[in-house]
């Protein structure tokens, strides 16, 4: 039986603790021998990451007890915590930055000294006795110094490379004689220019003289591999899209308008895994949508894969024709994978929640959409109607719109299930997610999009998103909302201080004062607002005109402001001055701090709180009575 309920007040089973309990996120995926393992953040153990290891025999087995964490910390958004080599593993610890070493089942020893130092892109180096990483070392300066380091079974900690801003994607070659590395300047993001370099390991494990194969201050690389025959491939830009590329035979390239590579946000990002010597499977984006395909290294000739995903990360291979990676389907939740595209043999090894009771009437499949927005160009976004099989609207009535803004903002939203949006759409929202210009998966020149112009093209783009669909009469444009976390909390502070088309917002961890932001952001994005908005402090004047706080005068919505207490990307005081200013001019408002988390929120009672906080927020500004035990939070001025 249907039941007639206004939209927002739908009774939804995708309620917080089906997103926290049980549910895992799987982060980097390591294969070696008979064994996969592969990390998990589990929010109902407060957000811990445990490596798993599975066996020939398909047992699973958590190999690091709590209270241990395997993440990094090196740039604050960490990734490749761990690495493995015959039986044995070394991984980081999030909680006091130190390199642990497991030797098949025994116990984790401590490698490393507690200090200042935090370690990231492990990799083994089995003719040392060492691993190489990544470390980042906090100093008495304004700014901690990176470099590439040796780690040995002693823990004794060598720098090998220096001089350079950041250093990513240390790859040892084959036979053990080479390592490649990419590194940067500021001011330059990643995705923005970034130096492939290459030395011979000597035998007595120095490095020796560095050269550089490709890459400059306006290419960027991505991705460096050995194939399994110790011939190098990389992912390079300068194309104008990611394209693939060996490193010999004058940077062979495989041409295609599409994107083989990614924003380097995190270590261990990957696109593609060798099947062996003279072929790769590589996901690719084009105009945002990604699928797969066998690259033929000698011929060039690109093969498509078919597949249930709509994406396709921490892709890993064994080179002998087997493939792992996270599959994102478009109707049920994320799941580890193992591929063999020769035989076609596919299996689930690990579903990251479980939607089973939910019928297919219940989910909200991705709709992509595209918009004109600003100068005559075109944006692209995915839409999501509402959907619950228990509960229709009244007649005539049209549903809130919720604009979502992502991160970065060089990133990208793709059109996997998401629970996080199935939580609005099976409650009666509609949900828009846009890929405004300045993202990724469309090409370099849509990601330069945003150069010099943040604060303005995606708030643009988000704006005629959401003017689109009211046009289309597929919204109520009469009861929309913006909403985003980090750069995308920037976003939604910017629209609703700088146009008036949104009824209310959220900031998650958002951005309202740039010029604090310069101050207070840690080393790996200090320097990034000089692409987006201008040098500083000669852009000073620019950097104060697109800061939301200072024009609060403009803004005369209700927002609410979630904040993590202990982040280092956007420190609290960023939503503090922002509440502050709000309050002082009689805006409804309300704020919430969650103790004990950083730059995005991990434990299972922050997630829910953080939930069930925006939908009372909506209800009461909204004017709908929230289904189910909601309580209501307080909502100052309103």
């Amino acid at each position: 039986m249907v039941t007639q309920a206004a939209y927002g007040s739908w009774l939804s089973p995708i309620t917080p603790e089906r997103l926290t309990q049980g549910a895992v996120s799987i982060g980097q995926i390591a294969a070696d021998g008979p064994y996969l393992y592969w990390t998990e953040m589990r929010p109902y153990e407060g957000g811990r990451n445990v490596l798993v290891r599975r066996d020939q025999n398909e047992t699973q087995k958590d190999l690091t007890p709590a209270p241990l964490n395997i993440r990094s910390r090196v740039h604050e958004y960490g990734g490749a915590a761990f690495c493995v080599s015959e039986g044995t593993v070394w991984f980081v610890d999030g909680g006091d930055g130190r390199i642990y070493q497991i030797v098949g089942d025994n116990s984790p020893r401590i490698l490393t000294r507690p200090g200042r130092r935090s370690f990231a892109d492990l990799v083994p180096d089995r003719r040392h006795n060492r691993i190489i990483a990544v470390c980042e070392t906090q100093g008495d300066g304004a700014e901690p110094e990176n470099t590439l380091v040796s780690v040995d079974d002693s823990g004794t900690v060598q720098t090998l490379v220096s001089g350079a801003d950041f250093y990513s994607f240390p790859r040892i070659s084959p036979d053990g004689g080479d390592l490649v590395w990419i590194e940067w300047d500021h001011p330059n993001m990643p995705w923005d220019g970034t130096r492939l370099m290459v030395a011979t390991i000597e035998a007595d494990g120095q490095l020796g003289p560095k050269t550089q194969i490709a890459g400059g201050a306006t290419e960027s690389v991505f991705q460096p591999s050995w194939a399994p025959d110790g011939e190098l491939y990389f992912v390079s830009d300068r194309s104008g899209y990611w394209n693939l590329y060996h490193a010999g035979d004058n940077h062979r390239h495989y041409p295609a308008e599409a994107e083989f590579g990614l924003p380097l946000w995190q270590f261990g990002m990957s696109t593609y895994a060798f099947l062996d010597e003279k072929r790769v499977l590589a996901t690719h984006a084009v105009v945002g949508d990604w699928s797969l395909t066998i690259v033929d290294l000698e011929t060039g000739q690109m093969t498509p894969v078919p597949g249930p995903w709509v994406t396709h990360n921490v892709m890993i291979g064994n080179g002998a024709g087997q493939v792992w990676f996270l599959g994102g389907y478009p109707d049920q939740p994320d799941a580890l994978i193992a591929l063999n595209p020769d035989t076609g043999d596919t299996e689930v090894v690990k579903v990251t929640a479980d939607v089973s009771d939910i019928p297919k009437a219940g989910i909200s499949v991705a709709e992509k959409i595209s918009f004109e927005t600003g100068d005559g160009l075109t944006a692209y976004a995915y839409f999501y109607p509402p959907a619950n099989q228990d509960f229709a609207a009244p007649e005539g009535s049209l549903p809130p719109l919720i604009v979502k803004g992502h991160g970065g903002p060089t990133g990208q939203t793709t059109p996997d299930l998401t629970l996080k949006i199935q939580y609005w759409t099976s409650r009666g929202f509609a949900v828009v997610d846009v890929n405004y210009g300045g993202s990724a998966g469309f090409g370099r020149a849509y990601r330069q999009r945003l150069d010099g112009s943040w604060g303005i093209t995606d708030v643009e783009d988000c704006v005629n998103a959401a003017r689109y669909l009211a046009d289309a009469g597929r919204i109520d444009g009469s009861a929309m909302a913006i909403t985003g976390g980090s750069a995308g909390g920037y976003t939604t502070l910017s629209a609703l201080t700088f146009h008036d088309v949104f009824k209310a917002g959220c900031s998650a961890y958002g951005i309202g004062d740039l010029v604090a932001l310069t101050r207070d952001t840690h080393k790996f994005e200090s320097r990034y607002p000089d692409r987006l908005i201008g040098h500083w402090p000669d852009a000073a004047d620019l950097y104060r005109a697109r800061s939301p706080l200072n024009h609060t005068d403009q803004l005369s919505c209700p927002v609410i402001f979630l904040q993590g207490a202990d982040d280092k990307v956007v420190p609290p005081n960023q939503a503090e001055e922002m509440v502050a200013a709000l309050k002082a001019k009689n805006l409804p408002v309300a704020y919430i701090l969650f103790e004990g988390e950083g730059h995005g929120f991990r434990k299972a009672e922050s997630i829910k709180s953080a939930l069930e906080a925006e939908l009372s927020f909506y209800g009461q500004v909204f004017g709908f009575e929230p289904a189910g035990d909601v309580e209501a939070i307080r909502i100052e001025n309103l």
